[in-house]
């Protein structure tokens, strides 16, 4: 059996860094680089970064696949997309550099910091109302992985934390909405939202004229989902009209951003070309490989994405 990388992270790593983790890890599964497939028959498992299955040939023994994005939503729309199971490779715990970004974002808003730089820049010494923890509500749409340690992180704080999810499910950590019909009551006592929502036909355009309106009038937005969550023009008209007072946009639509875009010199918004986090090698090779114990053992992939849900 062999691995095959395909469209590697330049910036994570080289080819020779992941065969010397892998080996490390994993001694006995040769590991090869697209384009050098070597033997079609001999490839059990891919890995890969936002692969074009229109140029990929058949592999006859393919058993699993790992995307390194937890943006799948083109992958598991593609007509070719190989009939085996496919699965995330996140760390179990969470990211610290998604973490810390989510962090830095909310207190940066939360401390009232954009207008304080607007107030240097102009020489002006003005003090804002503060706010302490306890009267700030942070709510994550979406409660996965990678929000619940900024959640429980921000909850130690001091900080009201709530979260939104599509469908019913037991947290005891933080309060917990569930639903369309629960989404309106969520967001209008929310002041900062944390989006880290997958991309489906459901949560496309989630954040738009209709939902900002639904939050309290000077509610502030971070959004490290997919650039598709956010309607553009209708953010830009909440900030202007003040019913928003900041956002924080790390994913956008497209990528990257056309210089034309209003986001870029808007004095409320902070534009950030996709870097909230960046995983190791060690990291992914560490996940790559425990899924691949498990389908040896007989078990199944650890973050398992449902296609048909497209997360």
């Amino acid at each position: 059996m062999a691995l095959l990388i395909i469209n590697l992270d330049k910036f994570i790593g080289n080819a020779q860094a992941w065969r010397d983790t892998f080996r490390e890890q994993l001694p006995d599964l040769p590991i090869r680089i697209w384009p050098d497939a070597g033997e079609l028959k001999d490839i059990e498992y891919l890995a890969f970064m936002h692969p074009d299955f229109d140029l990929l040939p058949a592999f006859p023994n393919l058993k699993a696949m790992f995307s390194r994005s937890a943006g799948v939503e083109d992958i598991v729309k593609h007509p070719k997309l190989p009939k085996v199971p496919l699965g995330k490779v996140e760390p179990p715990g969470g990211d610290p550099m998604m973490t810390e970004y989510v962090i830095m974002h909310v207190l940066r808003f939360h401390r009232d910091m954009p207008a304080y730089q607007a107030a240097q820049a102009n020489r002006e010494w003005r003090r804002a109302p503060i706010i302490r923890p306890e009267q700030r509500r942070v709510g994550f749409l979406g409660f996965g992985m990678m929000a619940k340690a900024p959640a429980l992180v921000l909850q130690s704080l001091g900080f009201k934390v709530s979260a939104w999810v599509r469908s019913p499910r037991q947290a005891a950590e933080v309060p917990i909405f569930h639903g369309r019909d629960q989404l309106a009551p969520f967001l209008s006592q929310t002041d900062i939202a944390v989006c880290l929502l997958p991309l489906t036909p459901e949560t496309e355009g989630i954040f738009c004229a209709r939902t900002f309106a639904m939050m309290p009038r000077g509610a502030m937005l971070v959004n490290v989902g997919r650039g598709k969550h956010v309607v553009d023009k209708d953010l830009i008209a909440a900030l202007d009209s003040g019913q928003l007072s900041y956002a924080a946009l790390d994913a956008l639509w497209p990528e990257p951003l056309p210089p034309e875009s209003p986001l870029w010199l808007h004095p409320k918004v902070t534009v950030m070309p996709h870097v909230a986090r960046r995983p190791t090698v060690a990291q992914l090779v560490t996940e790559v490989a425990a899924n691949i114990r498990s389908l040896d053992a007989g078990g199944r992939l650890l973050q398992e994405i449902d296609v048909t849900l497209g997360y």
